[in-house]
């Protein structure tokens, strides 16, 4: 897994692969930045983890490949970027592109990119949500996996939609997750399909 906060996503997947018939387990988790959350829960549960800073690195591409690097020596069977703030480049899609997937706090294609909460209130819509899509080179425009709908309440603050949009994005990612490892997944254009 990659993250870049609390690590709520990664600490439902944990929970989920100590159940058994699951059909996952987490095998690391890497970090953009020193000190997260999802970091730390990892280290607890006993799972290798690594960090690899933007900031360290003289260019992205080094950068991406040096993450590439890092995740091809775990050899794991999907990606899941949980809240990971950052765009992978050419190098890590050319090794995992097809099972590398993404969470985003809207219903895509609307409201992609790192404000898509507070554009879907501005906007004044009554539904958003949560998306778990199969990332590609561009900013939350891959195909789509799952999503789940989140009604906007009358009083919503961007604070309190983003916590209930999260709540959701847990649930999604651990039973879309869940569904693949079991019955594996194809993909033509845009339409993901899990199971056969």
């Amino acid at each position: 897994m990659l993250v870049s906060g609390t690590g709520s996503i990664l600490q439902a997947l944990l929970d989920a692969c100590a159940e058994p018939g699951f059909g996952a387990r987490v095998v690391a988790v890497g970090a953009d930045r020193d000190g997260t959350g999802g970091a730390a829960r990892a280290a607890a549960a006993g799972i290798p983890t690594f960090v690899r800073r933007l900031q360290d690195f003289p260019d992205r591409v080094s950068w991406d490949r040096a993450l590439t690097q890092d995740c091809v020596e775990h050899k794991p069977d999907l990606i899941v970027a949980a809240g990971f703030l950052k765009l992978v480049g050419a190098d890590f899609l050319s090794e995992f592109g097809g099972r590398l997937i993404n969470t985003h706090p809207a219903l895509l294609p609307s409201f992609p990119g790192l404000h898509s909460v507070r554009d879907a209130l501005a906007y004044g819509v009554k539904v958003t949500g949560c998306s778990v899509i199969l990332a590609d080179a561009g900013v939350d425009s891959g195909p789509i996996l799952a999503q789940h709908a989140v009604p906007v309440l009358d009083g919503d603050d961007e604070d309190s939609l983003h916590e209930r949009i999260k709540v959701a994005e847990r649930s999604v990612v651990v039973d879309t997750v869940g569904r693949m490892v079991r019955n594996g997944w194809s993909v033509q254009g845009r339409t993901v399909r899990i199971g056969s």
